[in-house]
């Protein structure tokens, strides 16, 4: 193992803090200490200029859909984009694998160490196993609210999960897709599997009105996009409520849990999810909030409440790229009031947390082996302004 001695300008821990003077001691991957720099000899130092950070975690991707790069429209709303992804999706293996595979790639080039990646089916598993990224592998389960088919998609869901146990040893969880495409046997039925573990659980929340439309008055776009499949909603009961509260009624609220999206939430909402469960993590694909409906959170509501919250890129169907340091940059270019260090602890630790893999990843503290990016800006700015022209740098 080579054991190197590694400062910057600033180094940001992923914990909230910055130094400008101390040294990270690292031993082939892991960090054995933080020295401070009069304590060193200078030619003992390898000395970076930019700002130096813990590895990024991408809380949540579709590796799966990578070959759908620029097939789906931007701006066209998530009923018709969910449409595009189920009749497009289908391709050749040899596109498919070869799509997984550059996508990996880019991910790991853009400094990201783990990522919590949705899959429906085993395409990915081959490149997650042999991959120099930890992937914590979602394996989504839906029914379109269809109650009587619940134990016939958990089971064709579950065969999957067991190969990716099984035949890949790779960590993951049976997860719900969203509020409007679970029913409650389904629920019930993953939930039940998940009583085996204290792995975490993710869902595709408030992402587009025609959610809440469904919950609250039983109308919406969801209700023609459900018949245009021959998928019956006779049957379905409204709550008259945002559709969080109906996932919150099926949900352990014990259970490290990512809510994924969440463009419509409002301060009431994220109150009573935070009420309702302490280990809820709120992630925010905002590039992709912005390629399929042209809006973001309010990102405010989550930080005035200090919530929790990380950052995932969403798959290439609705992104133009896999880095979380893009991410960071729209973040600050529409809502600018947020830090730099609570972005950086958004793309690290807070990522690291809600995927239970912090004792390794997230934050540059001894005994973890967080990764190490260097973001630099070669126009002259400060990396903290996240301009166009900043990027990041693998060094550890």
């Amino acid at each position: 193992m080579k054991k190197r001695l590694i400062t910057a300008d600033r180094v940001y821990d992923g914990l909230g803090n910055y130094f400008q003077d101390i040294a990270i001691a690292i031993n082939g991957a892991e960090v054995e200490d933080l020295v401070p720099l009069s304590n060193l000899q200078s030619t003992d130092v390898e000395k970076f200029e930019g700002v130096i950070c813990p590895g990024f975690i991408n809380a949540h991707c579709h590796l799966e859909l990578s070959h759908m790069k620029g097939l789906v429209d931007t701006g066209s709303g998530l009923i018709p984009f969910i449409k595009d992804v189920v009749t497009k999706r289908d391709a050749g293996q040899e596109v498919i694998q070869e799509a997984i595979v550059r996508a990996d790639r880019e991910m790991h080039e853009n400094g990201i160490v783990a990522v919590g990646d949705i899959s429906n089916n085993t395409d990915s598993f081959k490149v997650k196993a042999n991959s120099a990224i930890h992937y914590h592998t979602f394996v989504e389960m839906f029914d379109f609210l269809q109650e009587e088919d619940a134990q016939d998609a958990f089971e064709g869901y579950f065969k999957v999960y067991k190969r990716l146990k099984d035949d890949f040893g790779l960590p993951g969880s049976v997860v719900p897709h969203a509020p409007y495409s679970v029913s409650k046997n389904l629920f019930r039925l993953i939930g039940d599997e998940n009583k085996r573990n204290d792995k975490p659980v993710s869902i595709h929340n408030m992402e587009t009105p025609a959610e809440n439309e469904l919950f609250i008055s039983n109308s919406g776009e969801l209700i023609s996009f459900y018949e245009g499949f021959g998928i019956p909603t006779r049957d379905f009961r409204a709550t008259g409520k945002a559709s969080v509260y109906y996932a919150m009624s099926q949900m352990d609220s014990r259970r490290t849990t990512l809510m994924v999206h969440n463009t419509l939430c409002e301060s009431k909402e994220i109150k009573d999810v935070e009420n309702w469960n302490e280990n809820v993590y709120w992630v925010t694909c905002p590039s992709a909030n912005l390629y399929i409906e042209n809006r973001l959170p309010r990102y405010r509501y989550f930080t005035e409440i200090g919530a929790k919250v990380a950052i995932g890129t969403d798959s290439l169907t609705s992104n133009w790229q896999l880095s979380i340091l893009e991410e960071m940059k729209v973040i600050k270019r529409f809502q600018s009031k947020i830090s730099f260090g609570e972005l950086i602890k958004w793309a690290t630790l807070n990522g690291a947390k809600a995927l239970k893999i912090d004792h390794r990843f997230g934050s540059i503290q001894k005994g973890k082996a967080p990764g190490l990016n260097l973001l630099k800006d070669d126009s002259g700015q400060p990396p903290e302004a996240l301009s166009q022209e900043l990027r990041v740098d693998k060094i550890v």
